[in-house]
């Protein structure tokens, strides 16, 4: 197999995440300029405003509250300097290569081998790590595992996928109000030729766009989790090693970490049960590793 750098893996994978975020923000201006021209513009910049105010705010939240949220849903403890050292000399060694500030650590008490991480930016990060791991990864697996969680610190992916999921929600909510308005009329010309056919498209378009959009999210995710790879390798200059923590995840793993919905795509590998599919927010394990030993 031939070799590839994980410096073309990171490149590739930001390239893929833009266009992707592209592709939602044009679906977006394209749904509200369609709803500009079937109704009153003054009436529908209210909509627009009001649902983007909405949106921002809830995003806003969630954001900046995002390591108190997913603490909250999850059954953790902080990792203590003593009894959990091992943990934080990894962490340790790792943030001064990485030039990152130390996240705080926590344990799940779970036997599933799992980690996540969260918070706003690197100076309020938040990893945790389930006890399955500490017990059964070993030290260069671990190793691997915790590189791929500060690479999600280091890439900002908390404010990517916020961002994602904040333009995802807005076209979901416009086209809501859009295929609901339609009843209710709108420009009296919109019945011409030309505009009878936008109005088609419009309609086709608000019904499949909240379905597309979601696997657009979906993608994006999942390229985030492949960039998060890639960015391991950049830190620990191992990629084998996170390999095998995968594929001791793949074998081992049984559904049996509690998380909930909201915050299963912070994890390292997806805690659900039937996730290897094309509506996963995580690529396959398989695909990953065979990334990983190609660099």
């Amino acid at each position: 197999m031939k070799k590839r750098s994980f410096y073309n893996e990171i490149s590739d994978n930001k390239r893929d995440s833009v266009i992707l975020i592209i592709l939602v923000f044009m679906s977006v201006v394209f749904l509200a300029w369609v709803i500009s021209w079937f109704f009153d513009p003054a009436y529908t910049s209210i909509i627009i405003i009001f649902a983007a105010a909405l949106m921002i705010i809830m995003s806003w939240a969630s954001y900046y509250h995002s390591d108190k949220i997913v603490l909250s849903t999850m059954n953790a403890v902080e990792a203590s300097p003593a009894k959990h050292r091992r943990l934080h000399n990894l962490v340790e060694g790792l943030c001064i290569g990485a030039g990152l500030p130390k996240p705080r650590l926590y344990v799940i008490k779970s036997p599933d081998i799992n980690a996540f991480a969260t918070g706003r930016d690197p100076e309020h990060a938040v990893i945790g790590v389930t006890e399955g791991a500490l017990k059964i990864l070993d030290k260069e697996e671990l190793e691997g595992v915790l590189a791929h969680e500060l690479s999600h610190i280091k890439n900002y992916d908390i404010l990517f996928m916020t961002l994602v999921a904040t333009l995802v929600g807005m076209i979901v909510i416009i086209s809501e109000v859009f295929r609901r308005s339609m009843w209710y009329g709108g420009r009296r010309d919109r019945d011409d030729k030309g505009g009878g056919l936008l109005i088609i498209i419009g309609l086709l378009f608000a019904i499949f766009a909240p379905i597309i959009m979601k696997l657009v999210q979906l993608a994006v995710s999942r390229k985030r989790e492949y960039l998060a790879d890639s960015s391991a390798v950049q830190i620990g200059r191992n990629p084998d090693a996170l390999a095998d923590a995968l594929e001791k995840i793949k074998s081992y793993n049984k559904s049996r970490l509690r998380a909930s919905k909201a915050v299963h795509h912070l994890f390292i590998h997806n805690p659900l049960k039937n996730v290897e599919s094309w509506l996963s927010t995580h690529p396959p394990v398989e695909q990953r590793v065979k990334r990983l030993r190609s660099m």
